[in-house]
């Protein structure tokens, strides 16, 4: 390839493993089982449990706790998420400096970086998206929003909406009033719909001088995330579809996982667990019509992205540069599963907002004025075989769909329309990508001049701009497909070698897997055996042989538990994870360390009391 390669990430925020037509479903998405009938579909893809930290670990290349993502801001606005990780490094909520983006590092090797999307890295502006590496960004900063735009805490000041509810639209860094679509315009604003046309817009844009530069852009959706809302006339093509309910959508996507190769057919699926909702023959005839309406939402909404996806890749043809373009398609997670009116959180907050401002009846629910979820029998159907869903480190909560689509010859081992089986994580399309862009990663820094804060001395680190930052922890791509060489015989194990292990944290749940072998540490209240921060309640799977983690077999290999026991240990050290002793000991108090207990909520409020087109000031 004598070009360098333009790269289009795209990522859908909360979209389940079978969610799109070629994983499995039944919802139409023909734009993207068109680049996996060019490209291939990684079976055995891996993110963190929910979506900031997946965010943290794509742009960064490394663990999400190292970039300050060890948890979500919003979880620390409560007593219990306050006493556990306010004050403690890696636990910042917003992307920190103590990593490199990919857009930082192209942008400094001659790229043009574009982000059109949601952000939920920071919502300081110096913590934008414009300030980590994009030249263009049209960003939603927090973690969700209207899809319509509307917002009823910006109209009257209400301050019982739930966390994550106030959404903040900016770009280059100043605030954008979006005007709310409560008609159901299709030429008014939706989100995916609204992003895209701005990625575009990015695109065409360009200077002369910046066209004959290689792209990078980040096209990030925040669909199909709650609320569940879309156009009306797509929701319209999927009214009873869902009627039968959950657990037969679950059948019929299991059959086509086995019918399409992606399932073996002696896979033993996870049993749905949902311990704070009612059974589904326990709904009331009511209660399974708005499931259902909700359900035909989501996928118009699933509908709608796979739509604007068309949109991108037909400008990329007119322009002639579809060809060079690197292009991925993945879900951040697995599918939403929470049952957000029974959360000790927000349950109530929700309960009180929907009463006061929003119309959930059957007829209007997906407006704009509505504000639904799916709850976790839904999820579990769009996560089988795998167990539990998202903000679980079980297969449910981090296996994704995820579509790769390279210029030709840059995989030669790749086939069009290819499965792979390969376990991958989403940290290692910085090392693919810089080494498709023939870009050397940040070099090694060479030994500790004793200005190192002393939290950073124990990991290896590299210089970038002249500082320090952490190395990638994914693994690039590129020395198993790029050089001609066939797959070992175990394509399981082709990227990450059967001796290196991947951690993951979040909420106090955790998992870490080497080779065939999985440690799970989940809360008895899910199906886990986990009490308590230490060695007890762990469980082990092989999960080449039970991916639906349906058998614990740590008793029958007690060696195998001590020995990723042991590097669970080293994982705790390497990447400072809050667990153990360390979640009872206090941190730092906001007089020592202001940056580790901000309040995602008056970041927000600060951005919604400042006019369009002006920037935030902020304490």
């Amino acid at each position: 390839m004598s070009k360098r390669p333009n790269f289009l990430f795209i990522l859908a925020d909360d979209l389940g493993f079978s969610d799109i037509g070629c994983y499995g479903a039944e919802i139409d998405t023909p734009n993207i089982d068109a680049l996996a009938k060019e490209g291939v579909r990684m079976l055995n893809h891996h993110t963190a449990a929910a979506c900031s930290p997946t965010r943290a670990m794509i742009l960064s290349g490394t663990d999400a706790h190292l970039g300050g993502l060890g948890v979500l801001i919003e979880h620390k606005a409560n007593e219990a998420g306050r006493k556990r990780w306010a004050g403690k490094a890696g636990y910042e909520g917003f992307l920190n400096q103590d990593v490199a983006t990919i857009p930082e590092i192209l942008t400094d090797n001659g790229y043009f970086t574009v982000n059109s999307g949601k952000w939920h890295l920071g919502a300081r502006p110096e913590a934008g998206p414009w300030a980590r590496g994009f030249q263009k960004a049209f960003s939603m900063i927090p973690g969700c929003c209207n899809h319509f735009g509307w917002e009823p805490v910006l109209e009257t000041g209400y301050a019982g909406m739930p966390i994550g509810g106030r959404p903040v639209h900016a770009e280059e860094g100043k605030r954008v009033d979006i005007p709310a679509n409560k008609t159901d315009d299709p030429e008014g604003f939706y989100s995916t719909q609204h992003y895209t046309k701005r990625m575009i817009q990015f695109l065409e844009d360009r200077s002369e001088a910046d066209k004959e530069k290689p792209f990078f852009s980040y096209l990030t959706y925040t669909a199909p995330h709650w609320p569940l809302q879309a156009p009306r006339r797509v929701i319209d093509k999927y009214k009873g579809k869902y009627d039968e309910g959950p657990f037969a959508l679950r059948q019929k996507r299991l059959a086509r996982l086995t019918e399409l190769g992606i399932m073996s057919p002696d896979v033993v699926p996870h049993e749905v667990v949902h311990p704070v909702t009612p059974e589904w023959e326990d709904f009331t005839d009511q209660e399974k019509a708005l499931s259902c309406r909700a359900m035909e939402t989501y996928a118009a909404m699933v509908d709608q992205i796979d739509t604007n996806v068309g949109e991108v890749v037909k400008y990329l043809k007119q322009t002639g540069e579809y060809d060079n373009t690197f292009i991925v398609f993945m879900s951040d997670n697995g599918a939403e599963g929470a049952a957000l009116e029974a959360s000790p959180v927000m349950g109530e907050r929700i309960k009180e907002a929907i009463h006061k401002f929003y119309d959930n009846s059957l007829e209007n629910i997906g407006a704009w004025n509505s504000y639904t979820w799916l709850g976790p029998l839904w999820a579990q159907a769009s996560t089988a075989p795998s167990r539990l869903m998202k903000a679980f480190p079980s297969e449910g909560g981090i296996l994704v769909p995820c579509v790769v689509k390279p210029p030709k010859g840059v995989f030669p081992d790749w086939s069009a329309g290819q499965l792979s089986r390969t376990f991958t994580t989403c940290m290692d399309f910085a090392p693919t990508f810089l080494d498709l862009a023939g870009v050397s990663a940040p070099a090694k820094a060479e030994g500790n001049d004793g200005k190192l804060k002393p939290r950073l001395t124990v990991w290896v680190k590299v210089v970038f701009r002249g500082g320090q930052v952490h190395a990638f922890k994914g693994h690039s791509w590129m020395p198993f497909y790029g050089q001609g060489k066939a797959l070992e015989s175990d394509e399981v194990h082709a990227v990450y070698p059967r001796d290196k292990y991947v951690g993951w944290e979040l909420y106090a749940r955790a998992a870490l897997r080497k080779g065939d072998w999985k440690i799970v540490h989940l809360p008895k209240l899910y199906g886990g055996k986990g009490e308590n921060d230490n060695h007890d309640g762990w469980e082990l799977f092989n999960v080449v042989k039970d991916p639906g983690e349906t058998s614990d077999v740590g008793d029958r290999y007690p060696e195998k538990l001590k020995e990723l026991l042991r590097d669970w240990d080293s994982y705790v050290v390497d990447c400072q994870i809050v667990w153990g002793e360390s979640a009872t000991r206090p941190g730092l108090s906001a007089e020592e360390a202001p940056h580790l207990s901000e309040s995602d909520l008056e970041l927000q409020r600060s951005w919604m009391q400042t006019a369009h087109g002006e920037v935030p000031v902020m304490a």
